[in-house]
């Protein structure tokens, strides 16, 4: 991964997207690159516009000097002013990069905090088919060293594997396996099952510390957070849980939640085969 795309705002909320990006940049050697969109109101009045972006401008500096020398030497903190929908942008600017990720607060002022996660959060998620991590309002961590990663009974639930091994490399961290099964009895909790051992093995084979742990019940985002606040987790990794016919772009019940409770970072990856799906939105 060369490229983090961090969404800012310049509020204090936005700026926990920033020092999360800070901490993934420092390990995996990456660049930066800060995202502001202006508000609609330059189109229609063009000084207000021009003193929008000298305001950007400036607070962007002011963010450079504090966080450049928090990176590695060859590795460059910069920033881009957009003009648009928040979501569109910031996946656009994503997406001009041939290796990148999004790290973003789902909180924020200037256009974040209009019900942030039902709308821009959610579809820059949907949108893109890049990894996206979300920080709520809990603290920045100060490292990952334990990763949570539900597996449930769906094909795409091994879609996230791959990157979340990239993570756990990167940072060294441990990877909890915990396949989510309604009842032991059914077939699907057979096929998560099936599913969380043959994540194990690649585990094993990666050379990659894990620990496995079934959570049984119908309340699946509730048993995860708790699960990772009990084992004092850095990072939980999920799947976006869309289905095509949502022409709303809004996450699956089950992810969303996940998004708004969890105190703690969520990875979230979308489907490829969805992400096609809704990619010309």
């Amino acid at each position: 991964m060369k490229t983090i795309i961090v969404p800012i705002d310049f509020s204090e909320y936005s700026l926990k997207g920033l020092q999360l990006a800070v901490l993934f940049a420092k390990k995996i050697k990456a660049n930066i690159e800060m995202v502001y969109v202006q508000k609609k109101t330059g189109e229609y009045f063009p000084s207000i516009r021009e003193q929008q972006l000298k305001w950007a401008s400036e607070k962007f500096e002011e963010i450079k000097k504090k966080y450049c020398g928090q990176l590695h030497r060859k590795n460059k903190l910069d920033y881009i002013i957009k003009h648009g929908k928040v979501h569109q942008e910031v996946v656009h600017q994503a997406q001009s990069y041939k290796d990148s990720m999004i790290i973003t607060s789902t909180h924020g002022v200037s256009g974040f905090d209009e019900i942030f996660l039902g709308s821009n959060a959610t579809k820059i998620i949907a949108l893109s088919d890049r990894p996206v991590i979300t920080i709520n309002i809990g603290n920045c961590p100060v490292n990952i060293y334990k990763i949570v990663m539900p597996i449930d009974h769906t094909k795409e639930t091994r879609q996230k594997v791959n990157f979340t091994i990239e993570i756990a490399k990167a940072f060294h961290a441990e990877i909890h396996v915990v396949p989510v099964i309604a009842s032991r009895q059914d077939d699907l909790s057979k096929k998560a099952e099936t599913y969380a051992k043959q994540v194990c093995a690649i585990l094993e084979k990666e050379k990659i510390q894990y620990k496995y742990k079934m959570l049984c019940g119908k309340n699946v985002p509730d048993m995860v957070i708790k699960y990772a606040e009990h084992k004092k987790a850095d990072l939980i990794s999920i799947m976006s849980e869309q289905t095509p016919s949502i022409s709303s772009l809004l996450l699956g019940s089950q992810a969303e939640l996940v998004l708004t409770k969890s105190k703690i970072p969520v990875l979230t990856i979308t489907p490829k085969d969805l992400y096609m799906t809704v990619r010309s939105y």
